[in-house]
């Protein structure tokens, strides 16, 4: 039987800069999130954009919220002298905001919203270390990224993050192996959260098209298994790539992760299907650059060269439906992927 579609969002903060003229530096450590603080207003007509199209799935814009980013990002409530930043006890706060206004922006009632939560490498300064996992030292063990992961989740859990109005917890651009371990025992410490479904979701810039690798130098067994196995924590409902670019390398690893799954389920690790996560770069052949901070083309390009990112990913999608072996497809964009490139992917799907 061929796996049902849903559709997802797409990449919200290069929509921000994209769309609607927002700048993202070492001045906005939160990144996509600073407009919770900064101009809610803005998110939500950006938000909202997805929510027209319509998706399925509208993610939240938390993907960056930390205690040393809020800490970094100055409080609206001080005075005009004062340069401090945004206290802990205050984060829920901004929490129930993201909430709220991904729920404004998606009103329909069968667009559910997704919790997201990226790795400890979205939060750091310089940003973008998700690309690379190359962490502070005192963060580059499974267990400090435990307690990290455990501590911010459990400021998510504290907001409406835990209410009803959210439906899945999206831990996702994990680049590290140890990480996907780490995030997975955070979540099934903060009972609030390890209630509600998730997936995980990992990318794979290294490597070459023909062996896709983690920033980490995983493969894509390694990564299904890190997302799966039980006595990690309880298995993610859904595993998932994002953030890796359409083309050949993305077919290369939806067969890696089919193979590797079907190997699980011999081994007696796995015990179904998940759902697959899909929601790759919204570009045509083009990589961020982490020293220029610019996106280029990368040296090996996918085929399919001058045809729409819309049409390559549905077409990818279609043939790995046809092969029914995941229980659910989701399916959307990262960085890159705007609103129109989200409507035009429903368009051909559904």
């Amino acid at each position: 039987m061929e796996s049902p579609i849903l559709i997802l969002d797409g990449g919200l903060g290069t929509s921000l800069e994209q769309k609607y003229g927002c700048t993202f530096d070492h001045t906005t450590p939160l990144w996509s999130s600073d407009l919770l603080v900064s101009e809610p207003a803005r998110l939500r007509q950006c938000q909202a954009d997805f929510g027209r199209v319509p998706v399925d799935i509208l993610q939240t814009a938390t993907y960056q919220v930390s205690v040393a980013g809020f800490a970094k990002t100055r409080d609206p409530e001080a005075a005009a002298d004062q340069q401090q930043g945004i206290p802990r006890e205050r984060i829920p706060h901004y929490v129930d905001a993201a909430v709220r206004i991904a729920r404004e922006a998606a009103p329909a009632p069968t667009t559910r919203l997704a919790l997201s939560v990226g790795p400890y490498g979205a939060c750091m300064l310089p940003s973008s270390q998700e690309y690379t996992g190359a962490y502070d030292a005192d963060l580059s063990s499974e267990a400090a990224l435990f307690a990290w992961h455990r501590d911010r989740l459990q400021l998510l859990a504290a907001a409406a993050a835990a209410g009803p109005d959210i439906s899945f917890v999206a831990l996702e651009t994990v680049p590290r192996v140890d990480e996907l371990r780490a995030m997975r025992r955070a979540l099934a410490a903060t009972p609030a959260l390890a209630a509600i479904p998730s997936w995980t979701s990992c990318l794979f810039p290294a490597g070459t098209d023909e062996d896709p690798r983690m920033p980490d130098g995983s493969d894509a067994a390694a990564a299904l298994r890190a997302m799966l196995d039980p006595s990690v924590a309880a298995p993610s409902g859904g595993v998932g790539i994002n953030c890796t670019r359409v083309g050949r390398r993305l077919d290369v690893l939806l067969e890696r992760y089919e193979e590797a799954v079907a190997g699980l389920l011999r081994e007696g690790v796995a015990e179904r299907w998940p759902a697959l996560v899909l929601y790759p770069d919204g570009t045509n052949g083009e990589v961020y650059d982490t020293v220029t901070r610019t996106w280029v083309m990368a040296e090996e390009m996918g085929e399919g060269r001058g045809v729409s990112w819309a049409q390559q990913l549905a077409e990818t999608v279609r043939r790995t439906r046809a092969r029914g072996r995941w229980a659910q497809i989701v399916v959307g964009g990262c960085c890159r992927a705007g609103a129109e490139d989200i409507a035009a992917l429903r368009a051909e799907l559904l």
